[in-house]
């Protein structure tokens, strides 16, 4: 089964091309510190080729929901050590997922300071879970051009830390409406200056940060993931097949470790166009996301249409997925309710494995 065989990504020899892809859990303590709960969540699933944990904070300001993970403090990096400490000693390799929300978060979450972003567009249409209950997301401030640098400081000294706490590599977020992408797609980026326009500005943050983050693992552990047609926290792009397009001729210029493409929906037409120009702008690994089935998987990498797939909410239910995906054998169905409950192993280290 080509699923369950070797690979590369980057310089990063993996087993099998079964990937956990980040989820959020929020079962990180109050002051965001991960401690012995998602250690054991995390050592769960060390069959994976590779293990991406979830968005994880750059800055003590970048908050956009309760208990979720940091990496900005020493006492972050040594709760982060618990968890590579487990997945190494179970034989698993672990990238950290670093991240910033933008515009995504709330005033309240973040001792009153205003979200900030590419422009001062607001999400529009949704509300978001505070301390005071659902309330619409704020205007956030545009981000002058003096302080971009220090945006990418914050993800290298993410990068830093990363490594001090023991993790194989990090994957920069690019998806899902958060800052990067708010940057990328010109439904949100209006500017004017050198990060706004055309592609190649509107691209710059990511790849400064990207080789800002090189420069402590170097580029072929790094990761990017991007979803140029996710809508998620109301976001859309004039031209998303171009974008991929400018994407993947970058970092095939850098030399990337690997490229995740995170789909709406992996088997929609539009996406297995971008799928295409991701694959012909890019010859390193191509990680593809979104719905994907076993069978559908194995399809797409016999097919070379990707190195590896990740899989989130089936390897959230069974955490041994790739055991399971050998012997094609029935998976554990998902419990919703409990994908957000802090501190609780109900649904979150309980799931059983196979013939037990």
């Amino acid at each position: 089964m080509e699923l369950l065989s070797p690979t590369q990504l980057g310089s990063l020899s993996i087993p099998n091309r079964v990937l956990f892809a980040p989820l959020t859990r929020v079962r990180a303590d109050a002051e965001n510190v991960p401690g012995e709960l998602m250690a054991d969540y995390y050592r769960q699933r060390a069959s994976a080729g590779l293990l991406i944990a979830e968005a994880t904070m750059v800055a003590s300001d970048g908050q956009a929901w309760p208990h979720q993970p940091g990496i900005h403090s020493t006492a972050h990096v040594a709760g982060w050590r618990r968890v590579t400490d487990a997945v190494h000693a179970a034989g698993g390799r672990i990238y950290l997922q670093i991240w910033h929300p933008g515009r995504a978060t709330h005033p309240s979450l973040n001792r009153g300071t205003q979200p900030v972003s590419s422009s001062d567009k607001p999400i529009r249409n949704d509300t978001i879970h505070t301390p005071e209950g659902k309330l619409p997301y704020p205007a956030p401030r545009r981000l002058e051009t003096d302080e971009i640098p220090g945006i990418i400081a914050l993800f290298k000294k993410a990068a830093e830390n990363a490594k001090l706490a023991g993790f194989d590599g990090v994957q920069i977020h690019g998806a899902h409406g958060y800052l990067i992408d708010q940057f990328l797609r010109d439904g949100v980026n209006d500017r004017t200056d050198s990060y706004g326009g055309s592609l190649a500005n509107r691209a710059r943050l990511l790849f400064e940060i990207v080789d800002a983050a090189s420069s402590v693992f170097g580029m072929s552990r790094i990761g990017v993931r991007i979803s140029p047609l996710v809508p998620f926290n109301d976001m859309v792009d004039s031209a998303p097949a171009a974008l991929v397009e400018h994407v993947a001729a970058e970092s095939e210029k850098r030399g990337l470790g690997f490229l995740e493409l995170r789909h709406d929906n992996y088997d929609r037409p539009a996406e297995y166009e971008l799928a295409a120009i991701a694959r012909r702008h890019f010859s390193g690994s191509l990680v593809r996301n979104g719905g994907f089935t076993r069978d559908a998987g194995e399809a797409a990498i016999r097919e070379g249409q990707a190195d590896a797939i990740a899989y989130g909410v089936p390897f959230l239910a069974n955490p041994d997925l790739p055991l399971r995906f050998l012997a094609n054998a029935p998976l554990n169905q998902p419990n919703p309710a409990s994908f957000y409950v802090p501190a609780s192993r109900a649904g979150y280290t309980d799931y059983p494995f196979l013939g037990v």
